[in-house]
């Protein structure tokens, strides 16, 4: 699986640190920025991110900002996309195993790098179950489609 990860300037550490554990455990990615020591919008960041997700390109995104809050709401935007920031494991499992969430997003001022890790990997080993979530991922998105119209 090839993974979609960026972040601003408040995240850029993290997100180094997270692209060499997915390498380390295998997993490509596709760097949508920003660099190092670069001042960037996050919502430019999320923007992309979310787009390449919403048009197949990416099956999974990973977004970081100060406190990965702005990240999703931006992400969410985004037709058919569903982000949702994660700062603890159960959280992060019942994002895809419940939601079918294909972005997560990391606050840097809120969870450390190794938590961060753990997060993701869980995220990552959990799929959607489908069963009695599956009415309500289907109801949110129906509630998408009538106000993007």
């Amino acid at each position: 699986m090839r993974i979609a990860i960026g972040s601003d300037e408040n995240g850029y550490e993290m997100k180094e640190a997270i692209k060499k554990h997915l390498l380390e455990i295998g997993a490509e990615y596709e760097d949508f920025g920003c660099g190092r020591n670069e001042k960037v919008l996050y919502p430019e960041i999320a923007n992309k991110l979310a787009v390449s997700i919403m048009e197949g390109k990416h099956k999974r995104g990973v977004l970081i900002c100060g406190t990965g809050l702005g990240m999703a709401i931006t992400a969410n935007k985004v037709p058919g996309v569903r982000a949702a920031t994660c700062h603890d494991v159960y959280s992060a499992e019942r994002a895809r195993k419940s939601n079918n969430a294909q972005i997560i997003t990391f606050g840097a001022q809120v969870i450390g790098t190794v938590l961060a890790i753990k997060l993701l990997d869980a995220w990552l080993d959990s799929e959607f179950a489908g069963g009695r979530s599956q009415p309500k991922v289907d109801l949110m998105e129906a509630i998408d489609r009538k106000y993007r119209k």
